[in-house]
């Protein structure tokens, strides 16, 4: 497991590619549908500032290892949920 700073880092890194993607999509994409990139990028920012908060404060009685691998994989998943939202 890396340490927590790290994985902020990480964390901070794909929301700010993603919401980078987000804008370019909308300004330079084919329809421009302003509520929806408008929703997307808050759905962004709010993900990032979840796990973020998240990794601060861990959740107790529950081991560390499963607690960050379990925060990894649901990260990984909404990550890919927006950026099927962004590619529709």
């Amino acid at each position: 497991m890396a340490n927590k700073r790290t994985l902020k880092k990480g964390i901070q890194l794909i929301c700010e590619n993603l919401f980078a993607d987000c804008v370019a999509v909308s300004l330079y994409g084919a329809k421009a549908n302003k509520e929806n990139a408008e929703a997307t990028l808050f759905a962004i920012v709010q993900m990032q500032d979840n796990y973020i908060r998240r990794i601060s404060h861990p959740e107790p009685g529950m081991p560390a290892k499963a607690y960050f691998k379990d925060l990894r994989e649901k990260f990984s998943a909404e990550v890919q949920e927006i950026l099927d939202q962004i590619n529709a």
